[in-house]
């Protein structure tokens, strides 16, 4: 399957409390069937939050959805299967660009 290729870095900034000790950086590659960049930005456009928590939101839930979507058949998965198509239509129209 071709797909666009990622290459994720989560770096910790800051614990609750200034004593936390901070996490060593995480990085990882992943695929995605979609432009994760183009998602962002219609996502940041859309303004249904900031434009931080916009990014994150894509991020989330594209990373979330296209495992869900490599592995549709786990038991995992079942109770969102329906909900989450109905999710996924109702943001995409909340997204769409406005005429």
């Amino acid at each position: 399957m071709k797909e666009h290729r990622y290459r994720i870095t989560l770096e910790h900034l800051a614990g609750k409390k200034p004593d936390d000790n901070l996490h060593a950086p995480l990085q990882f590659e992943c695929g995605n069937h979609d432009d994760v960049f183009a998602i962002i930005a219609r996502l940041q456009e859309a303004a249904l939050f900031d434009k931080e928590e916009s990014a994150a939101f894509a991020l989330g839930l594209k990373l979330f959805s296209e495992v869900m979507l490599h592995h549709r058949d786990h038991a995992l998965f079942e109770p969102l299967k329906e909900s989450f198509g109905t999710f996924m239509k109702g943001l995409k129209a909340a997204s769409a660009p406005k005429a």
